[in-house]
């Protein structure tokens, strides 16, 4: 196989929303520290929204991102914790795939934490190809072509073989 054509992950992204409750923004920041080791970053309401409490500036959420082999490690973990049993419209047509833990402790080695309750996450893999660099570079961007994409059944395939997942209907 072409070795531009091997696809790897480029990065996971985990996400907790905690709205405009403040407490739970802070027991999520502490859940995430718990699974990775690394402090998250808050995120920040962007609109307006009246009806929620929301205004533009209030943190609404926390998330981390994860490279390389820390990246890798993490996924086997929270893999498991669903059982690697995923459908097919969890990926994207651009070969990305999300799911959500329903509670933190089914991720194996993460304990209950009593401070913390029982609380979720979502997870984004973020899938890439060689050569990807050329559209996010300040010099000389470029678009990837069309043959270069990675495609639905590409990342299924990816994730099949590399992790040993199963993909329903």
């Amino acid at each position: 196989m072409n070795k531009m054509k091997e696809l790897r992950i480029e990065k996971i992204t985990l996400n907790i929303g905690a709205g405009k409750d403040q407490t739970r923004l802070e027991k999520a920041q502490m859940l995430l520290k718990n699974i990775t080791g690394i402090v998250p970053v808050r995120t920040f309401a962007k609109k307006r929204i009246p009806n929620w409490g929301l205004r533009p500036g209030l943190p609404i959420g926390c998330k981390i991102t994860l490279r390389k082999d820390k990246a890798s490690a993490l996924l086997q973990k929270l893999l498991e914790a669903k059982e690697k049993s995923f459908k097919a419209d969890q990926f994207d047509s651009s070969g990305n795939m999300a799911f959500g833990i329903q509670e933190y402790i089914e991720i194996p080695t993460v304990s209950y934490d009593p401070k913390i309750g029982i609380m979720g996450l979502q997870v984004c893999v973020t899938l890439e190809r060689p050569g990807f660099r050329v559209k996010r570079r300040s010099y000389k961007r470029a678009d990837i072509s069309a043959k270069h994409l990675i495609t639905k059944d590409a990342a299924i395939e990816f994730m099949r073989n590399k992790f040993g997942i199963k993909v329903g209907e």
